[in-house]
C-alpha cells in the first residue's frame, strides 16, 4: 500500500502497523497450543486441522459453540488486567461443549477494540494460550479488528468459538436423569462471565484495590478472577461414575440453566444451605440490594458446574470431584417449577 494511502488510513483510526506487531508479540503463545493435527495457523486466511484421528473413533460428532466474555472487558480495562479475560473466554467455550461430552479440539478468537494496542491484544491472547495448552486445545485462528466509532476509547470485546469430538453414544444429554439422583455442585472462582452489567453499577466508583475485610484480597482481583474450566474435573468423575447430565451455570443462573438437561417430568431441587456461598457474591447483594431469587437468577453463586449422578455413585462422584465440591441437591418429580431453592 502506498505510504499516503496508509497514513490516510491511520488518521481514520486504523493503524496496520499495530496490527502486525500484535501479531509479532501473540506468534509464540498460539503456536505452543499447537500438536501435529494443526497443519496451518497463523498466517493462513484459513486454520487447517487434521481430522485423521477421528478415523479411530466409532461415531465422532462434532460439537460446536460461541461466545462472549461480555463486559467484564470493562473492568478488565479499568484496572489494565487482560490475561484473565482470555482465559475467560477459552473456559467458558470448553465449559459449554464439556455438558454434551465434548472433549476440545481447537478454538478460534475474536478481539476487537476502539484503538489497537499491540500489548494489550497480546496479553489478551496470551491468557487464551495458557489457557488452551492446560485444555489440549489448538488456538487455531483469530481475528484482531480495530474499529473507531463503534467502539469507545479504551473499549473493547472478546469472544470465541470452539470445536469439539465427541463418541455419539458418550453424548451427554441429560435424557436417563430420574427422580433420586443427586446434584454435584463444583465450586466457581467468582462471577466467571456472568452479571458485570449489575456488578458494575454496584461498585460503579469504587476503588478496585481496596482489600475488602469480608474477601481477603483486593476487589478487582475478585471480580476479575479468569472463569474456571471444569474440564479436568469432570474427565476425572467419569472415571469412576457415570455421568447422566452437566449444567454449565452461567447467564440464567441455576433457574435458566437446569432445565435446559431436565427431562420434561423432573425438576432439580436445589438446597441453598448445602454450600457456603462466596462472600463475594454477598457483598453484591447487600450493596446491590438484589433480592435472593434474583441473585440465584443472575449468578452461579460459588457454583459453576452441576453434575447429575445416579444415587449409588454419588460418594464415588464427591471423591474424585475435587475440594469444595458438594452434593447440593436431588431431582425429584415435577410438580410445576423446574428448579426449586430452598
Amino acid at each position: 500500500m502506498p505510504a499516503e494511502e496508509k497514513g490516510a488510513y491511520a488518521r481514520a483510526g486504523v493503524d496496520i502497523d499495530a496490527k502486525m506487531q500484535a501479531l509479532k508479540l501473540m506468534t509464540d503463545a498460539v503456536r505452543s497450543t499447537y500438536g501435529p493435527e494443526v497443519l496451518g495457523g497463523m498466517g493462513n486466511f484459513g486454520g487447517l486441522f487434521s481430522a485423521a484421528a477421528l478415523r479411530d473413533m466409532r461415531h465422532p460428532i462434532l460439537v460446536a459453540s460461541t461466545d462472549g466474555v461480555g463486559t467484564k472487558t470493562m473492568l478488565a480495562a479499568k484496572v489494565g488486567r487482560y490475561e484473565g479475560v482470555g482465559e475467560d473466554i477459552v473456559n467458558h467455550s470448553i465449559n459449554d461443549i464439556l455438558v454434551q461430552g465434548a472433549q476440545p479440539l481447537f478454538f478460534l478468537d475474536y478481539v476487537a477494540t476502539s484503538h489497537l494496542d499491540p500489548a494489550q491484544i497480546a496479553a489478551i491472547v496470551l491468557g487464551m494460550a495458557r489457557a488452551c495448552r492446560e485444555a489440549g486445545c489448538a488456538i487455531l485462528g483469530g481475528e484482531t479488528a480495530e474499529m473507531p466509532g463503534v467502539y469507545r476509547e479504551g473499549e473493547f470485546d472478546v469472544a470465541g468459538t470452539i470445536v469439539g469430538v465427541v463418541e455419539r453414544d458418550g453424548i451427554i444429554d441429560g435424557r436417563d436423569i430420574r427422580p433420586g439422583d443427586q446434584l454435584v455442585g463444583l465450586p466457581s472462582s467468582g462471577p466467571h462471565t456472568n452479571g458485570y452489567s449489575l456488578i458494575r453499577q454496584v461498585f460503579a466508583g469504587a476503588d478496585l484495590q481496596q482489600v475488602p475485610a469480608e474477601l481477603g484480597i483486593s476487589l478487582g482481583d475478585a471480580l476479575l478472577a479468569p472463569h474456571r474450566s471444569y474440564l479436568a474435573d469432570v474427565r476425572r468423575m467419569q472415571t469412576a461414575a457415570r455421568i447422566k447430565g452437566l449444567a454449565h451455570i452461567t447467564g440464567g443462573g441455576f433457574y435458566d440453566n437446569m432445565p435446559r438437561i431436565l427431562p420434561e417430568y423432573v425438576s432439580a431441587n436445589i438446597r441453598g444451605a448445602s454450600w457456603t456461598v462466596p462472600p463475594l457474591f454477598r457483598m453484591i447483594q447487600r450493596l446491590g440490594e438484589v433480592t435472593e431469587e434474583e441473585m440465584f437468577r443472575v449468578f452461579n453463586m460459588g457454583v459453576g458446574m452441576v453434575v447429575v449422578v445416579a444415587a449409588a455413585e454419588l460418594d464415588r462422584a464427591l471423591t474424585l470431584a475435587g475440594p469444595g465440591a458438594a452434593c447440593i441437591g436431588e431431582v425429584v418429580p415435577r410438580d410445576e417449577a423446574a428448579v426449586t431453592i430452598g
